[in-house]
C-alpha cells in the first residue's frame, strides 16, 4: 500500500488489515494530504491503534516528482487524521529503505503476485519506474485512487481535477504511460460511497469506534459544507474494497492521459471514450459501484 495518510487513508489501512485478505507485504508513505512527516507519523500511529506490528513502513517522496507541494488540511484537519490520536506515542521504527527502493525491490522477487495500492499521489511509483523502468514488465497490477472522468466538472481541486492526480500529475502520466495493468478507481464512484453519522454508529463498542468518529468529525463538516450533508466520501477504503471483491466495480478499458499544462485543467484525467486518438487503452475507468454492498463490507469489517 502506498499512502499519503489522511483520514480515508487511514479508514482503508484498518480495512485493508481487518480484511484479513490480503498479505500486506509493506507500506510506503508520500507526501501528499499532509506533508511527509506528518503522513509517516499518522501511519505509524494506525498500525499501532490495530494492534499491527508485522507490517513495515517505509518513508518516500517528500516533495512531487516536478512542482510545489499542495496539500488538503482543510479536509483532513492539522495533522491529516483530524487530531483522533495526538496523544498516541509511536515507538514502531521506521525501515531504512526508501519507498521508491521497496517497490522496486518488492516487483523484483514477487512480480505478477504483487498488486500496488496506491491511494496517494503517485510520485513513489513514478521514482521507481524512471530508477528501474525494467519493473514495468513485473509488476501484477496497480490499482490507483485518482481522477475523475466521466463527472468531469465535479473535481475536488479543479472543476475537472481530483487531488491525488492534481497533487502529482506529471508522476501520474509517467505511470500511466508505462503499460501497467491499471484501474482507476475515481471520484466517478468515490462520490457514491459515503459515510454517514448512522454508519459511525453502527461501530459503537467496537474497537475503532473512537478513532472513527474522532477523525471523521471534521471530515463529516466539510461534507456538510460541500453537498449540504454530514458525510464523507470513503476514497481510499474502496480501492482496498475493489483488491478484494472486483466485483463491486463496474470497469471499462480505455486510453487515458493526464492534463499537465493548462492552469485551467492541471491534473485533468482525460479518457479517449470514443477512440479518437487511436490508442491503445491503458487503464481501466470505473464505470459502476455496488455502494451499498461496499457500505456494509466495510462496517463489518471495522466492527470485527
Amino acid at each position: 500500500m502506498d499512502v499519503d495518510t489522511g483520514i480515508d487513508d487511514a479508514l482503508a489501512i484498518l480495512y485493508a488489515i481487518e480484511s484479513k485478505q490480503l498479505d500486506i507485504l509493506g507500506i510506503t508513505t508520500v507526501n501528499g494530504n499532509v506533508p511527509l512527516d506528518y503522513v509517516t507519523k499518522n501511519t505509524l500511529k494506525i498500525l499501532s491503534l490495530a494492534g499491527e506490528n508485522d507490517i513495515p513502513v517505509y518513508p518516500g517522496a517528500v516533495e512531487p516528482y516536478l512542482r510545489e507541494a499542495v496539500h488538503e488540511f482543510k479536509v483532513h484537519g492539522n495533522d491529516g487524521i483530524g487530531n483522533a490520536l495526538d496523544d498516541m506515542v509511536v515507538t514502531k521504527p521506521l525501515e531504512d529503505t526508501f519507498a521508491a527502493d521497496f517497490i522496486i525491490e518488492s516487483a523484483r522477487e514477487h512480480k505478477e503476485e504483487l498488486t500496488l495500492i496506491m491511494v496517494g499521489p503517485l510520485t513513489n511509483l513514478a521514482l521507481a519506474l524512471k530508477k528501474a523502468p525494467e519493473i514495468k514488465d513485473m509488476i501484477g497490477r496497480v490499482v490507483i485512487m485518482g481522477g475523475v472522468v466521466s463527472d468531469a466538472g465535479y473535481g475536488n481541486m479543479l472543476p475537472t481535477s481530483e487531488f491525488n492526480i492534481f497533487a502529482d500529475a506529471e508522476a501520474a502520466k509517467v505511470v500511466f504511460h508505462k503499460g501497467l495493468d491499471i484501474t482507476l478507481v475515481s471520484l466517478d464512484v468515490t462520490h457514491q460511497v459515503m459515510m454517514t453519522d448512522e454508519h459511525v454508529e453502527k461501530l459503537k463498542g467496537t474497537k475503532y469506534y473512537d478513532f472513527v468518529k474522532d477523525a471523521t468529525d471534521e471530515y463529516m463538516d466539510y461534507g456538510l459544507r460541500l453537498y449540504g450533508k454530514r458525510q464523507c466520501a470513503l476514497h481510499d477504503p474502496l480501492t482496498v474494497g475493489y483488491v478484494l471483491d472486483p466485483n463491486l466495480l463496474e470497469t471499462k478499458a480505455c486510453h487515458v492521459d493526464v492534463e499537465t499544462s493548462s492552469p485551467l485543467s492541471y491534473g485533468q484525467t482525460i479518457c479517449d471514450f470514443r477512440g479518437l486518438l487511436g490508442k491503445a487503452p491503458n487503464v481501466k475507468i470505473c464505470l459502476g459501484v455496488d455502494s451499498g454492498r461496499f457500505l456494509e463490507d466495510f462496517v463489518e469489517k471495522l466492527g470485527g
